[in-house]
């Protein structure tokens, strides 16, 4: 199951702190419904902090690249904090990083924001 908390590190700076299994299902069109809901509710500077989300299927990739190309279009950023062992390995070894900021913490992520 996937859980996520809502939080915001500054007023503009919304966090999402995701915490299980980003995949396939229902945990998946948890987390699109999400940002969906932010972007319509004007948020812009978004940070998944992936701090507690053990394992991403290539569904969860997905999801973030469509979430950060959501986010952009709306004139905002994505970015991603925490992403640790296999998430973070998937994330790199997919390139992702390379599209998404990838940052230790959800702190550094808002930095420059």
């Amino acid at each position: 199951m996937l859980e996520i908390q809502t939080t915001h590190l500054r007023l503009d700076v919304v966090v999402l702190e995701i915490t299980g299994r980003i995949k396939i299902g229902r945990e998946g069109k948890q987390l699109e419904e999400a940002v969906d809901s932010l972007v319509s509710g004007e948020r812009k500077k978004v940070i998944f902090d992936l701090t507690g989300v053990t394992h991403i299927d290539s569904t969860g990739i997905r999801i973030i690249v469509m979430s950060a190309g959501q986010v952009k279009k709306a004139g905002g950023e994505l970015r991603l904090a925490g992403a640790n062992g296999h998430v973070e390995q998937a994330l790199k070894m997919t390139h992702i990083d390379q599209i998404v900021g990838l940052h230790p913490t959800t702190v550094a992520a808002a930095t420059g924001f």
